[in-house]
């Protein structure tokens, strides 16, 4: 069996083959993606240290929350 398109009689069998081609050519092309630089250790972790405002409404309370940060960090870093 064959469908005509453009005036042209397509076999089955390479509307197949076209499909599968386009299908998995596109997601190959789609998720190789490109080289990148590996980010340090550590670096990501501090660019969201400093995206990420601390909102407080005192000066004390801005100073408890980085003091119970860093000794949350402190007992992390033993475990």
């Amino acid at each position: 069996m064959s469908y005509t398109i453009l005036g042209r009689a397509i076999k089955n069998e390479y509307l197949a083959l076209g499909v599968m081609v386009t299908t998995f050519g596109g997601a190959f092309l789609a998720t190789r993606g490109g080289k990148s630089e590996k980010p340090v250790a550590g670096q990501s972790v501090q660019k969201a240290k400093e995206s990420v405002p601390i909102n407080a409404d005192s000066s004390e309370e801005e100073q408890f929350i980085k003091n119970f940060i860093a000794e949350a960090e402190k007992s992390e870093a033993k475990h």
